[in-house]
């Protein structure tokens, strides 16, 4: 069973999420906040496997609560963003988040994200995903950039294709057919960049892949 904590100030957004995860037979709401103080309270007293958290609160905003969240070892977070809030959701991956998802997403969209989040994947959705990194991928310090940019050519070239496909949003299967490689193969140099690169999942390879420029906006689908 998926514990998930539903964080938002609309009470009428919980109210809708709760009856959505409640008809799943693997999925538990175990707790419900209308801000970040209220959820770290909850977490404390009811444990969680995914926090799924709002940006914009009151007392204490979505990306404060998910550095706390992640500082603490919590549980994975995913965050909920509408377009306007881009900016906070690139933020809150930085800071930890394992992924996030449009507040308009439908129900198999979000089923499959917290499923995804509570087997230890994260939620990678291309094309949003895409369109934020290249709006604020310009606004990356240089240093960052070039530290990054050091830190890939301790790859091998395989494991950099590898992180390219990943980066576009391919599964583990997808990547396998793609390079014709065994999926266990896959997820072994996967393993490799994450312990090479000092990444956590998934998401973190989408954003290093825009600061080290290895996938640049206009073009979706880099050379391998």
């Amino acid at each position: 069973m998926i514990r998930v904590l539903l964080v938002d100030d609309q009470e009428l957004v919980r109210a809708g999420f709760t009856m959505v995860l409640d008809a799943q037979e693997d999925i538990s709401v175990v707790g419900e906040a209308g801000d970040g103080v209220r959820a770290l309270e909850l977490l404390d007293a009811a444990p969680a496997d995914v926090v799924l958290m709002d940006v914009r609160m009151p007392r204490m905003d979505g990306l404060e609560a998910t550095r706390r969240i992640v500082a603490r070892g919590g549980p994975k977070v995913i965050i909920l963003t509408t377009f306007d809030l881009d900016e906070y959701a690139f933020t809150a991956i930085k800071a930890g988040a394992s992924g996030f998802l449009l507040k308009d997403a439908g129900p198999a969209q979000l089923v499959e994200a917290i499923r995804a989040v509570g087997s230890g994947d994260a939620v990678v959705a291309p094309s949003t995903t895409r369109r934020l990194l290249d709006r604020f991928a310009v606004h990356l310090p240089d240093a960052e950039v070039a530290r990054a940019q050091t830190e890939v050519k301790s790859l091998t070239d395989r494991e950099r294709q590898v992180m390219l496909l990943v980066a576009r949003g391919l599964s583990n299967a997808e990547v396998a057919r793609r390079l014709h490689l065994a999926e266990a193969t896959v997820k072994s140099h996967l393993s490799q960049i994450l312990m090479k690169l000092g990444l956590r999942d998934r998401v973190q390879v989408v954003v290093f892949a825009y600061e080290t420029g290895l996938i640049k906006s206009g073009r979706p689908d880099p050379v391998l």
